[in-house]
């Protein structure tokens, strides 16, 4: 008995032995990120890292703290999955504490500027915070960008991000909840979808704020990307960045993107007010595909790895942000120095300030109605 107990005992230990080494050495994910350094706790709630998989090999990567997208690999011409989205390396520099960043976020209540911060609700006028200028900007000091959700995964390819918003969050009014739906599919897209309810009138607008650079190497910058944004409009800003009021057409001007062109070949133009305005390209464009999720609205290409992108989506607008006031000091994923206009991002939303310009398409939300919105990004390569 003595001698079974002295054999068995050594076995014991190497099963123990055995799962500490597993717990020490955890399985990276493609992109090359460890999910146990996403484990966190935010404001009471827990903080992790979600893998969504498709046949092919692509994966997406995502924290519920902001919703935000840290991962996206593709493969490139020569099938080599490729990481095409600006991100850090743990969750602890995506705190509002260390950085305040949008980096992949799912951005509400309202994407974009409101201008002065003020919305009017059935007469009363509401003051919103003015966190950017005069303006409010991404739902204010503390946007969806900087809260945790609630996850659900109920498949390899699905990520489920639901939260709920108090009525007087950042001001803004009614009890909303939101839900974001990552669908990672087989054909090489990542669709998202957005869904909101209130019970009280409100304004709603979300998008995802991914910074997306196609080079394969995260501190090139973006320059060198074509870009092709189907848009024979745009809506021009001040030089505080908010809208006029105006729709003017892109046609002979620095905003046309109609035919496609390097996002550097006009970038620093100083002849062009709007750039200058924007310091760069930070515009809305109106979409010819009006809310057609089944028309392309915008397609980017890097010319290094032949990744290609296109952009579907049921809102009438898009943002065209190049990275202008990414100051190349932040340390992203691998070490990478994250570059001057270093991404480029392509925000689906309603128009910036539309609660104010009711002639623009509505974004306000009532009860008894559910906010939907639709998103599609597409990849494939050139060859």
């Amino acid at each position: 008995m003595r001698s079974a107990s002295l054999y068995i005992a050594p076995l014991a230990m190497l099963a123990v032995l055995a799962s500490c080494s597993s717990h020490k050495a955890p399985a990276l994910t493609a992109s090359g990120l460890d999910p146990e350094k996403f484990v966190a706790e935010y404001d009471g709630m827990p903080v992790a890292l979600y893998t969504l998989v498709n046949p092919s090999g692509m994966e997406a990567c995502i924290t519920n703290f902001g919703g935000r997208l840290v991962s996206l690999m593709v493969p490139d011409r020569d099938g080599k999955l490729t990481d095409v989205v600006v991100g850090f390396d743990s969750i602890a520099p995506y705190f509002p504490e260390n950085n305040l960043t949008d980096f992949g976020a799912t951005i509400g209540r309202y994407a974009n500027r409101i201008n002065q911060g003020r919305i009017v609700v059935d007469g009363d006028t509401v003051q919103l915070p003015q966190n950017n200028g005069p303006h409010c900007l991404h739902g204010g000091t503390r946007g969806w960008q900087y809260k945790v959700f609630a996850a659900e995964q109920p498949n390899d390819s699905t990520l489920v991000l639901s939260i709920a918003s108090p009525d007087g969050d950042n001001n803004f009014p009614g009890n909303v909840n939101a839900t974001v739906t990552y669908t990672l599919h087989a054909d090489n897209s990542l669709d998202l979808d957005y869904t909101a309810t209130t019970d009280s009138k409100t304004v709603v607008n979300m998008t995802n704020h991914s910074y997306f650079n196609l080079n394969g190497d995260l501190s090139l910058p973006v320059t060198n990307h074509f870009l092709t944004v189907d848009a024979d409009a745009f809506t021009p800003v001040d030089s505080t960045f908010m809208t006029t009021g105006e729709i003017s057409p892109v046609a002979d001007t620095y905003m046309d993107f109609t035919a496609e062109k390097t996002i550097g070949a006009c970038i620093d133009s100083t002849a062009c007010s709007q750039i200058r305005n924007g310091h760069g390209y930070d515009h809305n464009f109106v979409l010819r595909s009006a809310g057609d999720a089944s028309v392309r609205g915008a397609r980017l290409v890097s010319p290094l790895t032949g990744i290609v992108m296109e952009m579907f989506t049921s809102e009438p607008g898009v943002q065209v942000y190049t990275g202008n006031f990414l100051t190349g000091e932040l340390t992203g994923k691998g070490g990478k120095t994250i570059a001057h206009r270093g991404a480029v991002c392509l925000e689906s939303q309603k128009y910036p300030d539309t609660p104010n310009k009711p002639e623009w398409p509505s974004a306000w939300l009532n009860p008894g109605e559910t906010y939907s919105s639709h998103t599609s990004f597409r990849f494939s390569t050139d060859n």
